[in-house]
């Protein structure tokens, strides 16, 4: 952990100074060789920047010869050709990818699922249940389901009666300090059935774009299991690699 005194010094728009504070720690031994740097969300707290200020940081250390990347696939949602960068919340970020989206809750309570407790390898299967419509400002017509599973927790036992921090997830969320630090995804076609298609005003059976995504805290504590049933008319999933 850099010390306050070196986080107050590097300011913000210093990538050079967390190059070089990141080079001190891997000559000094602290990070050995082949090992793993903390993650970007990890390195944006702990120095108090912005994401590009890290990721130049870094590309900095790579310069020096230092650090290598490994080359992986990521997956991006894009709405109407945009990715959707949920890291601001999802309904940030469908406004700026040019979404005029209209977003209704249509339940917010505590649940016990057991299945998925088992599934998370949770001791308690007791969670707050997050579900969400989005349909078109302009004429109405359906654009999103999206459920969401939250493990009841302290930090947010008091969110069923007080409801989203300024009606948003990702707020809430992040003023109970669950940061989402990484997690994975799996995207998949779904064929609606009489109950969601009535919700989202489309015969059943019109195919969707399904998506499941599980976003984990630093320590690998499951933060949200969020089901979302994506218009393909808008929604699609681009693959870099």
């Amino acid at each position: 952990m850099v010390r306050r005194s070196d986080a107050s010094s590097l300011g913000r728009g210093k990538p050079e100074q967390i190059a070089t504070v990141l080079e001190k720690e891997i000559r000094s031994g602290v990070l050995g060789f082949g090992d793993r740097l903390q993650s970007e969300n990890e390195l944006v707290q702990r120095f108090s920047v912005s994401r590009s200020t890290v990721r130049k940081g870094l590309e900095e250390l790579t310069s020096r010869g230092l650090i290598t990347t490994r080359v992986g696939i990521g997956s991006f949602v894009t709405f109407d050709g945009k990715t959707v960068d949920d890291a601001v919340g999802w309904s940030q970020a469908l406004a700026n990818a040019g979404a005029n989206a209209e977003t209704r809750t249509m339940r917010l309570e505590v649940m016990e699922d057991e299945a998925l407790a088992a599934k998370l390898e949770l001791d308690s299967a007791l969670f707050i249940a997050v579900e969400r419509v989005r349909t078109n400002a302009s004429d109405g017509h359906a654009i999103s389901i999206e459920r969401s599973r939250l493990p009841l927790s302290a930090e947010l036992e008091d969110v069923p009666l007080r409801g989203l921090r300024e009606g948003s997830l990702h707020r809430t969320l992040r003023a109970a300090g669950l940061v989402p630090d990484h997690g994975e995804e799996w995207a998949d076609v779904e064929m609606l059935n009489a109950e969601d298609a009535a919700i989202l005003g489309c015969p059943a059976g019109t195919a969707f774009l399904r998506t499941r995504r599980l976003t984990r805290a630093t320590d690998g504590r499951p933060i949200e299991y969020v089901v979302s049933l994506l218009n393909p008319a808008h929604f699609a999933l681009h693959l870099e690699f």
